[in-house]
């Protein structure tokens, strides 16, 4: 049994490894653009405003529709990639610092999330300058996570 499912991930590893991809530039994508979008929600939108549930609609969009199912699809197909014989060397330090780093975007989608929910209840207390700064911490992880993978440190 495991060795069919071991051929299976071989087989289709180009495959699993495309979707990965195309997974993870979506998950970039909302989680790049979900911190902006309270920037100005906290900065231009009164509470309770038609303008504030346009902004809590496309927020919840965003991360119900996109970024929730990238982030759920980059990890079923990085699982599925490790799985992969031959593809990970954890005798090496790069599979641990993407590990780590991709753990850590996944604490940052969660938070993101979190924060909706004080926009729901109206209880938000952060700065559009706290959301401009926390915008920084996936572009710090995606730097960590693509040099590591390509260099293999």
């Amino acid at each position: 049994m495991f060795e069919t499912i071991t051929n299976f991930l071989a087989d289709w590893y180009l495959v699993t490894k495309s979707l990965h991809v195309v997974s993870v530039i979506s998950w970039m994508a909302g989680i790049f653009y979900l911190p902006r979008l309270f920037v100005y929600h906290v900065e231009r939108v009164e509470a309770g405003s038609p303008t504030d549930q346009m902004f809590q609609t496309m927020e919840r969009r965003l991360l119900r529709g996109i970024m929730n199912p990238a982030m759920i699809a980059t990890w079923v197909f990085g699982l599925a990639l490790v799985l992969t014989p031959g593809v990970v060397d954890w005798s090496f330090a790069w599979p641990w610092v993407k590990a780590a780093s991709v753990l850590a975007m996944t604490w940052f989608h969660h938070w993101l999330g979190l924060r909706r929910k004080e926009f729901i209840a109206g209880t938000n207390i952060r700065t559009g300058r706290s959301y401009r700064l926390m915008n920084e911490v996936p572009t710090i992880l995606m730097l960590v996570i693509v040099f590591s993978v390509i260099l293999r440190w």
